[in-house]
């Protein structure tokens, strides 16, 4: 009998709430207590296909690992991977996955955040991802 696969990867396509701001794209490889997280913004054309816009994606550009605590209320461990002067949201971000969802977390951020809308595509990102892994968890 086959054993299912340890690890398994979607892609998934963000709405933001904002016709101004791109879509997002979000791919999620899930491992035994760890996710690898990348979302990157989509041209309207490139929409339909996810996994080209992964393809073309810069995985280094604000990288993160987070470690869930260790103890309830404590603050998650966390390092950056590579980064760049003008994005430094995967830190933080990749911190609140982690205390959140109790697994590790490697985040890649790939959206500019220095445009004028940054901020609020960053919290449409997390958003995303938080429904994006509350989907995937629901569904194991």
């Amino acid at each position: 009998m086959a054993s299912e696969p340890t690890t398994k990867v979607a892609v998934k396509v963000i709405a933001t709430n904002d016709p101004s701001l791109p879509s997002l794209v979000l791919q999620v490889t899930q491992m035994v207590d760890t996710y690898m997280l990348w979302v990157g913004t989509a041209e309207n054309t490139e929409i339909g296909n996810g996994e080209k816009v992964v393809l073309g994606g810069n995985l280094c550009r604000d990288w993160a690992c987070a470690m869930p605590p260790r103890v309830a209320g404590a603050a998650s461990a966390a390092t950056s991977l590579f980064r760049t002067s003008a994005s430094d949201v995967a830190l933080p971000m990749a911190q609140r996955l982690a205390k959140r969802f109790k697994k590790q977390i490697f985040l890649s951020i790939d959206i500019g955040t220095g445009i004028g809308q940054g901020d609020v595509l960053v919290l449409e990102a997390e958003k995303g991802i938080v429904a994006g892994l509350k989907e995937i968890e629901g569904s194991n």
